[in-house]
């Protein structure tokens, strides 16, 4: 038997979202929470596979944005795509003041 892999699911869901059928999902799965709208589990199928299955179940949500990560593949938007950053601008650069001839 195929060992299961480790996978993370980093989910977006809006405030109308259809939480429900994701939780009863990742309660099958026996899925541990992570952090904030974030899930860790174990599975034998592909990320294919479960991009599949997620797709299924909240593909008609326009506002779902679902990352799924494995250890062997990276990460990827299986729904949705990528935001702008909240932090950009954040960083404090230092500028060289040159000297004035």
């Amino acid at each position: 038997m195929e060992e299961p892999l480790r996978y993370w699911l980093a989910f977006d869901l809006g405030l109308r979202g259809n939480f429900e059928e994701l939780y009863g999902w990742l309660d099958t799965l026996g899925a541990k929470e992570c952090g904030e709208n974030i899930a860790t589990f174990r599975s034998t199928k592909t990320r294919e596979q479960i991009s599949q299955e997620l797709s299924s179940i909240l593909g008609s949500d326009r506002n779902a944005r679902v990352y799924l990560i494995s250890m062997r593949q990276g990460g990827k938007f299986i729904l949705g795509k990528r935001k702008a950053s909240p932090w950009v601008g954040y960083s404090q650069q230092t500028v060289e003041a040159e000297e004035e001839k």
